[in-house]
């Protein structure tokens, strides 16, 4: 595993993060464009992910846009060949193999879409996976990461 990215911290967020990650609590970025966020949320992925001494783990990062649909994130159904086959979205994938899953500019997303995390930031850590009849728990070291910039969002949010 490479050297995670450079990053400076101005204060505490590495131990508040660090806090978050050990009790398995999602973390809310706010900020404005420019000022770090992914830079640090790439270099806390890293940084855990080493101390994990696993290949598994990752960082998963999904921009998100008004477009942006809970297939795309939980996945869907697809043609291959002959057959139907299940395709996991992103989130799914990183609640599977326990993945930091970092959803930037999360106030872009279409409401419905949002109202899929709501069950992994409480103390349920689930996702359900309504097209396959499922909920599947995240694994334990699942984290929810999400960020938004407060001078960037459509005038309707």
């Amino acid at each position: 595993m490479s050297a995670p990215p450079f990053y400076l911290p101005i204060s505490d967020e590495v131990q508040v993060f660090t806090a978050a990650w050990e009790c398995r609590l999602p973390v809310l970025l706010r900020g404005p464009t420019g000022c770090g966020k992914t830079r640090f949320v790439e270099y806390m992925a890293q940084t855990l992910m080493a101390q994990r001494d696993s290949n598994a783990a990752r960082l998963i990062t999904v921009a998100c846009h008004e477009d942006l649909t809970g297939s795309d994130l939980v996945g869907r159904f697809l043609l291959q060949g002959d057959e139907t086959v299940w395709v996991d979205g992103p989130l799914t994938q990183a609640v599977k193999h326990g993945a930091v899953c970092y959803l930037d500019e999360i106030v872009e997303a279409r409401k419905d879409t949002i109202v899929l995390i709501h069950p992994l930031t409480d103390h349920r850590r689930i996702l359900p996976m309504d097209k396959l009849g499922q909920i599947l728990p995240a694994h334990p070291d699942f984290m929810l990461v999400i960020s938004y910039n407060p001078a960037y969002q459509s005038v309707s949010k």
